[in-house]
């Protein structure tokens, strides 16, 4: 059993989840042969995350168990790679029951090899959105979406349907700009004279403003600040040559932990950029620290670019160029401009380090020592090599490569010595051809050993561009600090609902697009900015407001007995998803003779400017066509309120209530859990604000859970990260830790409206 759970275990199944299949008997069984038939084939490791859920789909619905090891090759040979494929998979094996299976028929039935490239759904998602664009204009948010998605999806059959959906996304934001609105923004640019004077833009709109700040391809020398060398215009026309024009950006995140907010304004400016110029932009790791580095934030990294609907040109690494950044480290010595030496790390620290008494060593000597740094015969600290130039915030020579014994997660202990993000930078931008490098504030006094480091190596130089960095209020994005809340148990890991954290956000049930709208509003300046978190949660509630279908949901219930209703009642309810506009769809919900609404919904004692229900006033039930009015008030031993007894009238014959409230009745129990600012203070990191650190300013009441509330039936069946709006309450996301079950609700935002006014 143990072996088992092990083994399920190493395809990527939760504990939980791997417990649970070992519950089915004949669904571990089919399972179990899967993967051993792909261990076969690829050895004892070969079954990764993904392979590892197609088996497990598979062995959930295959039904003719003798094509198994057919199916399991198929898997193994990554001929069936998705979810797509599998479904087709089945269906071809089920209606071609009898052996042998024809190969070719097979593969062609399954999309075996077929590759939707970035472009064909581009162009394919165009051609849909402009068959429908004089309806999408017209009827705006109340289109149906589902129309766009479902021919697309017709015309890109094997196409990743989330590729596909933020494709549709990004355009149809672009198309519901009419020809009115564009009008005004342009007037609006005339008088401000800025793009960013409109408030409202799209993320591609505002780029594209910005874009008339930056040079053209090849023109890098009209930048203010460009250092123009002898070589620069023929390494711009090879660069050019290169290039075509394109325009080229990358996003260089470290992979030493998980991204944030600010990180989102950066995956924005970059892929945006480049997006709206047609032209490309590259995730690249700058993975030149062993120490920091693991797997599970690479994977993190690009999970979170491609959920906000980026998907990069190309995946490279810092370490795929370490072999060139060691040759061009050996020839910037052979030029005379860097030296090996021998000043410890204590010595380097600050801006007024003496001055290194072997920086004017022999080259000969340099590049000895270099070579031996190479091999291995220094210890860690006992050598560097040090770059002879000056940076902008005064400090001397900064390193270029430092020893370190620590293996790399990529290339093992090929390496000791590991380049510096200062030496590193400048020269990946370069091998890639990047033209725009874009970064944040900080890096600004990097920018002149950026340019003297390409140009002291004959190489061609990007243009380096900053813009200020996004903050946040009551918050804290460091790394070493969210580590801290994670140790202290302050908060559960990098991806608690209360952090700012990507991951966070993502569990807590921010759509991208409202991330994706925030960091337009916010746009891209020069100057810092500090923002408070209600922009953000405004973005989120206009995206969730079209998106999220309304359920009801009772967090502290109260239970009613409709008296003259007969003890078996049951009548079926319906509820519109979205009541603005009812044709986008609508569930059924149970109204039995016991229903339960929110305590605060009931006062005993009548009060001035309340509208909901009491002994002296009826009100009414939302969708059901009830009002009902108080007959008897029930208590518990100690005088609280624990139940009612009512009578029920048709709307239609009632006088019309003061407010209508929502209910549920024979419901699912689940559990809500309430997010509020972790912190107390705006600046929890600011001494002068809280003196006694940030672990001192956190909010107790941060996390409230409520674990028996009550849920109409329609969420049964939701998916993690599901979307919903509990009417008068809030918006609400299925959380990971949900099971079969219980489900759990992690409250995303509040609504703008105060329930008591309804």
């Amino acid at each position: 059993m143990a072996d088992t759970l092990t083994l399920f275990s190493s395809i990527g199944l939760s504990e939980q989840k791997a417990k649970e299949t070992l519950k089915n008997e004949a669904l571990s069984s089919v399972l179990k042969d899967a993967i051993t038939q792909v261990q076969r084939v690829n050895g004892a490791s070969g079954v990764d995350k993904a392979m590892g859920t197609l088996l497990y789909s598979m062995a959930s619905r295959l039904k003719d168990t003798k094509r198994l090891v057919f199916l399991s090759d198929s898997i193994a040979q990554r001929k069936i790679c998705t979810e797509l494929q599998l479904a087709a998979a089945l269906d071809f094996l089920k209606s071609h029951p009898q052996d042998p299976i024809n190969q070719k028929e097979f593969e062609e039935a399954c999309g075996v090899g077929v590759v939707t490239t970035p472009e064909q759904i581009e162009d394919a998602v165009e051609s849909v959105i402009k068959k429908h664009k004089e309806q999408l204009l017209k009827e705006r948010y109340r289109f149906n979406m589902g129309l766009l998605m479902g021919e697309a999806r017709s015309a890109l059959k094997w196409a990743d349907g989330k590729v596909i959906k933020n494709e549709v996304d990004m355009q149809v934001q672009k198309s519901k700009v009419t020809d009115n609105e564009v009008k005004s923004k342009k007037d609006e640019v005339a008088v401000n004279g800025e793009a960013n004077a409109v408030e409202g833009k799209s993320l591609m709109e505002q780029l594209r403003g910005e874009a008339l700040k930056f040079h053209r391809t090849g023109e890098n020398y009209t930048t203010e600040g460009y250092v123009v060398t002898p070589n620069t215009m023929s390494l711009l026309k090879k660069h050019l040559e290169f290039t075509g024009g394109q325009i080229r950006t990358r996003f260089p995140p470290e992979p030493n932990g998980i991204l944030h907010i600010g990180h989102a304004k950066a995956i924005n400016f970059n892929f945006g950029y480049a997006k709206a110029n047609d032209g490309i932009c590259f995730l690249r790791y700058d993975d030149t620290n062993p120490e920091k580095e693991e797997e599970k934030y690479f994977t993190a990294i690009k999970d979170m670019v491609e959920w906000l609907g980026y998907t990069p040109y190309e995946v490279t690494h810092a370490s795929d160029n370490f072999q060139q950044l060691y040759d061009l480290a050996v020839d910037l010595i052979r030029r005379g401009h860097a030296y090996v030496c021998h000043q410890k790390g204590e010595e380097l620290k600050g801006h007024n380090a003496p001055p290194s008494p072997w920086k004017d060593r022999p080259i000969e000597e340099s590049l000895v020592l270099f070579e031996r740094m190479k091999k291995g015969l220094f210890a860690e600290g006992e050598a560097t090599l040090r770059m002879k130039m000056v940076m902008e915030d005064g400090k001397m020579d900064p390193v270029a490569y430092r020893i370190k014994y620590t293996p790399h997660h990529r290339t093992g202990d090929k390496w000791c010595i590991y380049p510096t993000y200062d030496y590193t930078h400048c020269l990946c931008d370069s091998i890639e051809n990047i033209t725009h490098s874009l970064c944040t504030k900080e890096f600004q006094a990097r920018r002149s050993s950026y340019y003297w480091l390409c140009n002291a190596l004959d190489l061609y130089c990007p243009v380096q561009w900053e813009y200020g960095r996004l903050n946040l209020t009551y918050t804290v994005v460091s790394k070493r600090k969210i580590i801290k809340l994670v140790e202290t148990g302050v908060v559960r890991d990098w991806d608690d609902p209360r952090l700012f954290t990507l991951t966070a956000l993502r569990r807590r049930g921010f759509p991208p697009e409202a991330i994706n709208n925030f960091c337009a509003r916010v746009g891209v300046t020069v100057s810092q900015t500090t923002t408070e978190p209600h922009l953000l949660e405004s973005c989120v509630r206009e995206v969730l407001n079209e998106t999220a279908p309304r359920v009801m949901a009772v967090l502290e219930p109260l239970k009613i007995t409709i008296v003259n209703l007969p003890e078996n009642s049951r009548s079926d309810v319906r509820v519109p998803d979205f009541p603005a506009n009812e044709a986008k769809g609508s569930h059924m919900v149970p109204f039995t003779r016991t229903i339960f609404i929110e305590q605060s919904d009931f006062r005993e004692v009548m009060e001035k400017g309340y509208k909901r229900l009491t002994p002296e006033q009826p009100v009414g039930l939302r969708h059901a066509g009830y009002v009902i009015s108080v007959q008897k008030v029930i208590k518990d031993a100690q005088g609280k309120v624990v139940g009612l007894e009512v009578n029920c009238c048709s709307s239609e014959t009632a006088e019309k209530p003061k407010a209508f409230i929502h209910w549920v009745s024979e419901p699912l129990v689940c559990e809500v859990r309430l997010y509020d600012r972790l912190f107390l203070h705006k600046h929890p990191e600011d001494p002068s604000e809280v003196p006694s650190g940030f672990l001192s300013d956190i909010n107790s009441n941060s996390l409230q859970v409520i674990s028996s509330a009550l849920v109409d039936t329609s969420v049964k069946g939701a998916k993690v990260l599901d979307k919903f709006q509990f009417e008068r309450v809030g918006y609400f996301s299925l959380d990971p830790d949900s099971t079969a079950d219980k489900l759990i609700f992690n409250r995303t935002v509040t609504l703008k409206e105060d329930p008591g006014k309804i």
